[in-house]
């Protein structure tokens, strides 16, 4: 993380909540092989946190419902589908924004 940014004034458990959440998304993508990688930039008066990771991606369909409440593709008892729901509007309420995208 680029310590450069300086302090930033949020709420730290709402951070850190969807710091969890993008995670163990991410985590949960790339399976025991695969990297996850967690990046900052500056862009203007906005810190800019960016979650990637080397897994096989996931197609449109499943892209337009990722923030959906209760969608979720993992197995039963691993997950309510809530993750990104939360952190969506974790982000909003502290004036940010969260978007997903899928590379092949």
């Amino acid at each position: 993380l680029d310590e450069s940014l300086g302090v930033v004034g949020t709420d730290e458990a709402m951070v850190r909540q969807i710091l969890d959440n993008l995670l163990d998304n991410a985590l949960a993508a790339v399976h025991e092989a695969g990297r996850v990688r967690v990046s900052t930039l500056l862009e203007g008066e906005r810190v800019c946190v960016e979650v990637s990771d080397d897994g096989p991606g996931i197609t449109p369909d499943t892209l337009a419902r990722v923030f959906d409440p209760f969608f979720t593709t993992k197995d039963p008892g691993r997950g309510a589908g809530l993750g990104l729901a939360i952190s969506l509007t974790y982000a909003e309420a502290m004036g940010g924004t969260l978007t997903a995208e899928s590379k092949p």
